[in-house]
C-alpha cells in the first residue's frame, strides 16, 4: 500500500513538474480587451485571436486556478502557476483545430473586440529622456549633431528619467490621442516599454532582466509648447510637456520576455505619421541600456509589478529631424500615428482636436499662440 502510494505520488509529482516546464504549442501574448462590455484579460495568439482567460480556465481540462481579474494580478502570479495554466490552455486549443474550425466561444477575433491598454491603472511610468544618440541635438546642423553626440559618448553620466501619469494619460490601441485646445506643437516618440514583473529596489543592471515580465509598445506624446512667461520657474515644464490626457498610448498587448528575447539585441522600433515613416531605431543607438535604466530607476523608487520603464526614443521627432526635413511637422488633428516594434505589434493612434473649454479664471494653461509666435 505504501509502495503504491509512493509510486502514485511520484507520478503526480512528475506530471506536475512536466506541466510547469512544458512549452506552449505556440507563443502567446497577454492583453486587456473589452469583451461583453467588461475589461477582460486575455491570451493573444497569432496576433489575431483573443482567448478569454477566465472562460478558458473554466472550460479547459487541467489544473483549474483562480483567473486573474486584471493585468497586474496576472503579472504578479505569472510565475506561480498562471504560466503553466496558460500553456495547458494554449496546447489544448492548438490541438484538434480548436483555433480554426472547432473554435470555442471563448476565443474571439481581435477585430471583434475592443483592444484596451494592457495595464489600465498602473502605478507609474518612467520614461528615459534623450537616450538615443540620434535624438541628441537632432535639430542642429550635421556638425553640431556630431559634436553633441561625441560629447555625450564621452560623458554618458547616469540616465535621466521622468514620471509620466498613468490613469488618464494611458490609452489603448485605436483610442484617440486628444490634442489639447490651443496646444499646436504636439510631438511623437515611439518607445519600448519594459513591464516590471517583480518588486525591485536597488537592482543591479546585471540582474535587471530577471525583474522584467515582458515588453510592450509605447508612444511618449509630447507638448513642445512650453509654459507662458512669468510666475515660478523659467526652465522646462515636464508636466506640461508630458502630462496631458491620452499622452501615454500603450499596447496593443504585452509579450512575455520568453517570447521576445533580448531587447538589447532584437529591438527595432519605428513610427510613421500619415503613412510616412519618420522614426526607426535599434538598440545599438541607445545611450544607456534598458538594464541601466532599471538600475537607475530602482535606486530612486521601488518598482512594482505592472510598472513600466520606457527606453527613450530616437531621431525623427517633430521637434527634431522631422521638423528639419519637412518644415512645420507637428501632429495635427486627423493624422494617424503608427508605432511598431518588431516581435510585439503596432499601435495605431488617431489624433483629434479637443473642443474649446468653457469658463476659467485665467489660471489654465493657455494656447501656445498667446505667448509664442514662432
Amino acid at each position: 500500500m505504501r509502495l503504491t502510494a509512493f509510486i502514485l505520488g511520484a507520478t503526480l509529482l512528475a506530471a506536475t513538474s512536466f506541466a510547469q516546464s512544458s512549452k506552449p504549442a505556440e507563443p502567446f501574448k497577454v492583453g486587456t480587451f473589452e469583451i461583453r462590455k467588461t475589461p477582460t484579460v486575455g491570451l493573444v495568439l497569432r496576433d489575431s485571436l483573443v482567448v478569454d482567460i477566465a472562460a478558458a480556465n473554466s472550460a479547459v481540462p487541467g489544473t483549474k486556478l483562480t483567473a486573474p481579474r486584471d493585468m497586474i494580478v496576472l503579472i504578479e502570479r505569472y510565475d506561480s502557476g498562471l504560466r503553466s495554466r496558460f500553456v495547458e490552455i494554449v496546447n489544448y486549443l492548438a490541438a484538434n483545430n480548436r483555433l480554426t474550425t472547432a473554435r470555442p466561444e471563448y476565443v474571439h477575433d481581435v477585430k471583434a473586440v475592443r483592444t484596451m491598454a494592457p495595464i489600465i491603472y498602473l502605478s507609474k511610468i518612467l520614461n528615459a529622456a534623450v537616450n538615443f544618440y540620434s535624438h541628441v541635438n537632432e535639430a542642429g546642423t550635421p556638425e553640431e549633431q556630431a559634436a553633441a553626440r561625441r560629447q555625450r559618448r564621452e560623458q554618458r553620466g547616469v540616465p535621466y528619467l521622468f514620471l509620466k501619469p498613468g490613469r488618464g494619460a494611458v490609452v489603448g490601441n485605436g483610442d484617440n490621442v486628444v490634442i489639447p485646445h490651443g496646444r499646436d506643437r504636439i510631438d511623437w516618440e515611439v518607445e519600448l516599454g519594459a513591464v516590471i514583473g517583480r518588486t525591485a529596489k536597488y537592482v543591479d543592471a546585471k540582474s535587471a532582466q530577471d525583474y522584467v515580465f515582458g515588453y510592450t509598445v509605447s508612444i511618449d506624446v509630447s507638448d513642445r509648447g512650453g509654459r507662458p512667461p512669468g510666475g515660478f520657474g523659467s526652465g522646462s515644464d515636464w508636466f506640461v510637456g508630458k502630462g496631458h490626457d491620452t499622452f501615454a498610448p500603450m499596447g496593443p498587448w504585452i509579450v512575455p520576455k520568453e517570447f521576445y528575447g533580448d531587447p538589447m539585441k532584437n529591438l527595432r522600433q519605428t513610427l510613421s505619421v500619415g503613412g510616412t515613416q519618420l522614426q526607426e531605431a535599434r538598440a545599438g543607438d541607445m545611450i544607456h541600456s534598458l538594464w541601466e535604466l532599471i538600475e537607475y530607476g530602482s535606486s530612486i523608487i521601488t518598482l512594482f509589478p505592472g510598472d513600466v520603464i520606457n527606453n527613450g526614443t530616437s531621431g525623427g521627432t517633430a521637434a527634431g529631424s522631422a521638423q528639419t526635413r519637412t518644415g512645420n511637422r507637428f501632429l495635427k488633428p486627423g493624422e494617424v500615428m503608427e508605432a511598431s516594434i518588431d516581435g510585439i505589434g503596432t499601435l495605431r493612434m488617431p489624433a483629434v482636436a479637443e473642443e474649446p473649454p468653457k469658463g476659467g479664471t485665467g489660471a489654465r494653461l493657455p494656447p501656445v499662440s498667446t505667448y509664442r509666435k514662432q
